[in-house]
């Protein structure tokens, strides 16, 4: 065998993490960027900068954290898809990547937005992992 198809799985598992992570995060930031025409922010609230998203989320309703939630779960979602689908090997293990690096962002966004608890639970437990695993069902191959 020649030396490329050695190494083909690496750069196809590569491509499948950088892919997995960018369509993910365009999913995410595209929801992210509608919320405000689906459900309208607070009255008053300058959701804007995360100064004003930071004063404002004690306004917050629980509708307002619905598009946050989708945004983060349909992310993980398609970016997991699409890394199983694009890996060169081990589907599963790049689509928990794919959740894992989404739900370190979930933790980090946790811990800038004072968010209600009940909302940081359900979203760290519900819309990572668990998205990883599905996309991997959804986007891997079968034999």
């Amino acid at each position: 065998m020649e030396a490329s198809a050695h190494r083909s799985p690496v750069l196809k598992n590569l491509l499948a993490v950088i892919a997995g992570f960018a369509i993910g995060s365009i999913v995410n930031m595209g929801l992210v960027n509608l919320s405000g025409h689906l459900i309208p922010p607070p009255t008053g609230g300058d959701v804007a900068t995360m100064e004003g998203l930071q004063a404002t989320m004690h306004l917050f309703e629980p509708r307002h954290f619905l598009i946050p939630f989708l945004a983060h779960a349909l992310g993980t979602l398609v970016g997991a898809a699409v890394a199983a689908r694009i890996a060169g090997s081990r589907p599963f293990t790049f689509a928990m990547v794919i959740g894992a690096m989404f739900f370190a962002g979930g933790v980090g966004a946790a811990a800038m937005l004072p968010a209600p608890l009940w909302f940081e639970a359900l979203d760290l437990v519900l819309a990572y992992f668990p998205m990883a695993w599905l996309g991997w069902r959804l986007g891997a191959r079968r034999a």
